[in-house]
């Protein structure tokens, strides 16, 4: 099947045929028969790089021509940030009424109804996002007509699945059309009977994927075997030479964030001297701005591996050095990254050969253990770049001729499991029951069974085996004060409130209560008090608890005991989960206090990406105390909402007007507040070779532009910085 035959607008099939595609791939092709051009749901079960987005955007644009809007809903912000730069490039196509399509972003706060988003033809969003819009009455939302749910196979997940669930139910009342895409689903049928729709299954790959386990000196694939020359004693380090001698490039998923780093290490040892000076060039400029992007020894142990081709990704990076790392991938410069899992997860970041070193995770309550076919085959499908690569190879390594054969029948033999709704427990249907009798999709307990009635959770068991759980719900939602139960269910304003700023009715109960009790008990409240009050939520996952932290934060507590709102006794199982919450406190504590972040991430064993997401996460909920006390009137809200912003920069009270102004972060704030700049009227008196002494010629020109100083003269500033970048080149030689 061919772009031109296709039943789309003349300037949309124009638009692929510019970009260089012609010819749909066997599941493309499916799919329209199935109907997708006829606007009918569509689950797409089929392999990494078969062409699944094409589909979706197929399915947007022929809603948007047709006076439509399309929402874009997907797991994870990276991924967000991925596809709403693919889509911005449908500005060249112009709708019936002479405008370009735009695409918006939504990845934000979380109690907004951002109706500016109205205004755009796609919005991408993740799914906490669109529920949080949902909750808000975003009235732009009555008008979608397509929407795509990227890796569906994620209602599978405890945490994450419950909301995306609801949140297509919710959608589903108005008909558009539902496109769900996946590569690894083993009961595809079940979700495409849920939604309603047709369901296209296909197992081809534009690339063929070879999916074998590595035992001696070869690859064992079903039907043959690959011989791999020794190069190395460590049989990773073979693997990932033979890769790159043969012009691939490589992903290594390991278990741990340490075991990445260890291994990005040896692997750049190993490779660098199959590099030539060109990517070596590269390489370096690379290594420099990630070098830059942070002060914390990571940056530095990062900025080495990538000097040698190779780089480690986990969540303990902050965004700014994923995504160096991620386009330098793509573009070819970096040939290697080892990799937690998260990678798989959505990100368009293939490989010839992937790597799966450790296939087991542990498991806090069952130890080590192995990882489920499902995410086995995610990584293993990242296996192949399209238009780069002969054929894809997924390898996982055996240590004996039982765990061969082990492998083998466990996961290259085996399908993905089924993935089932977890949508069936008190902690997923709080949020869910209060912010449905919210925003009125039910008013009785009839309305709600109803509701519930059309989730996938009812799909594959009984309706009525929910009731007990919701009458349960029902209860503490009544006995909170967030719900009345009287001829029906009906919100109170409290619970509206605790709806839109889209957390836990359990951890608004938690905030109530200690508020309430600072209050009666008459402490004296300070940041530590608040911090440990919002740690002890469900909406805030504490941090893990390593042996000698028991005595470290043991010794806090009984330093700090009145400070804290309620202190179990040392006895009880409670005291444990106590010490985890003072632990994630104090983390913030010195957040906010201006410890460095390479001494936060040593005195508590994180990384800096962790600190900028408990950041986030802490922020929304004080932000969320500060809110409900407001609404009760509670002495401590106002210490909270000042509370809000410094944990937003991790800086203190007086550095706040500074960091205002974009491009000033907590570093750069201090070190101009203690030379003297106290505000923003005293930066603009400044002379601009002063503040470029402080920060650098290049952030104190932007800075003081913003702030509209006066730069009369900045030649002599960019010469002087010029020369400082060539002093610092030079000493690289010494």
């Amino acid at each position: 099947m061919n772009i031109p035959d296709l039943d789309l607008p003349e300037t949309v099939k124009q638009f692929y045929l510019n970009s260089g595609i012609t010819t749909l791939y066997p599941p493309q092709a499916y799919a329209i028969k199935e109907g997708l051009l006829e606007g009918k749901n569509i689950v797409a079960a089929i392999p990494t790089a078969s062409g699944k987005t094409l589909l979706a955007e197929f399915a947007m644009l022929r809603s948007i021509m047709k006076g439509g809007k399309a929402l874009y809903i997907v797991p994870l912000r990276a991924l967000a940030s991925e596809k709403y730069e693919r889509f911005r490039g449908f500005e060249s196509i112009t709708k019936p009424d002479g405008r370009s399509i735009t695409a918006g972003i939504a990845t934000g706060d979380l109690d907004s109804k951002d109706e500016y988003l109205g205004k755009y033809d796609i919005i991408v969003a993740t799914s906490e996002k669109v529920d949080s819009l949902l909750r808000n009455r975003a009235h732009w939302l009555d008008e979608i007509t397509a929407i795509i749910a990227d890796e569906v196979h994620l209602i599978d997940s405890p945490d994450r699945g419950p909301t995306l669930e609801i949140v297509l139910a919710k959608l589903m009342r108005n008909h558009p059309q539902i496109v769900a895409l996946s590569a690894t689903i083993g009961n595809a049928d079940e979700i495409a009977r849920w939604l309603g729709a047709e369901l296209v299954l296909s197992d081809w790959r534009p690339i063929d994927l070879k999916e074998g386990v590595f035992f001696g000196d070869a690859i064992n694939f079903k039907d043959s075997q690959r011989k791999v020359k020794k190069l190395h004693s460590d049989s990773t380090l073979s693997l990932v030479a033979d890769t790159l001698i043969e012009g691939g490039q490589c992903l290594v998923f390991e278990s741990s964030r340490k075991n990445t780093e260890g291994l990005a290490a040896r692997i750049g040892s190993a490779i660098s001297s199959l590099l030539d000076t060109e990517t070596k060039g590269e390489l370096a400029l690379l290594a420099d701005s990630i070098g830059e992007s942070s002060e914390v020894d990571t940056a530095t142990k990062l900025a080495r591996c990538v000097q040698n081709g190779s780089a480690f990704h986990h969540a303990g990076l902050i965004s700014e050095q994923r995504k160096l790392i991620e386009d330098g991938f793509r573009r070819g410069t970096i040939r290697v990254i080892t990799a937690t899992p998260t990678l798989a997860a959505g990100l368009n970041m293939p490989a010839r050969r992937v790597i799966i070193k450790g296939y087991k995770r542990y498991d806090s309550n069952l130890g080590m253990m192995p990882i489920p076919v499902l995410e086995y085959k995610q990584m293993a499908g990242r296996a192949g770049r399209p238009g780069l690569d002969p054929y894809g190879e997924s390898v996982l390594a055996a240590k004996n001729y039982d765990e061969l054969e082990e492998l083998m029948q466990h996961y290259v033999s085996a399908g993905a499991e089924n993935i089932w709704s977890k949508l069936g427990t008190e902690n997923a249907l709080r949020t869910h029951i209060l912010s449905t009798i919210v925003t009125g999709f039910a008013s009785s307990m009839e309305e709600l069974l109803e509701f519930m009635g059309a989730t996938f959770y009812s799909y594959q068991q009984e309706p009525w085996s929910l009731r007990a759980v919701i009458e349960k719900v029902i209860g503490f939602l009544v006995e909170k004060k967030m719900i009345i139960e009287k001829h029906g269910l009906f919100p109170t304003e409290l619970g509206g409130i605790v709806s839109r700023l889209y957390i836990d009715p359990l951890s608004a109960s938690i905030i109530i209560e200690g508020m309430e009790k600072i209050e009666k008990k008459h402490i004296l409240f300070t940041d530590l008090t608040l911090l440990q009050l919002v740690s002890s939520t469900p909406d805030l996952r504490s941090l893990y608890l390593r042996s000698k932290d028991y005595e470290i934060f043991g010794e806090m507590v009984a330093e700090h005991n009145s400070e804290f709102v309620h202190v179990p006794k040392l006895s009880s199982s409670a005291y444990e989960w106590f010490l985890s919450d003072v632990k994630t406190a104090c983390v913030m504590l010195d957040w906010i206090n201006e410890v460095k972040e390479e001494d936060i991430i040593r005195k508590f064993g994180v990384g800096e990406g962790d600190i900028r997401a408990l950041a986030e996460n802490t922020t929304w909920l004080v932000h969320s105390m500060a809110e409900l006390g407001k609404f009760l009137k509670m002495p401590s809200a106002k210490k909270a909402g000042e509370l809000v912003r410094r944990l937003e920069y991790g800086a203190s009270p007086e550095l706040l007007e500074l960091l205002l102004v974009k491009g000033i972060g907590r570093v750069r704030a201090r070190k101009l507040y203690n030379a003297g700049y106290r505000d923003i009227e005293g930066l603009k008196k400044s002379e601009p070779e002063d503040v470029a002494k402080i920060v650098g010629t290049k952030t104190a020109m932007k800075v003081l532009k913003r702030i509209g100083a006066k730069i009369d003269s900045p030649e002599h500033m960019v010469n002087e910085r010029r020369e400082q970048n060539e002093q610092r080149s030079l000493g690289d030689f010494r």
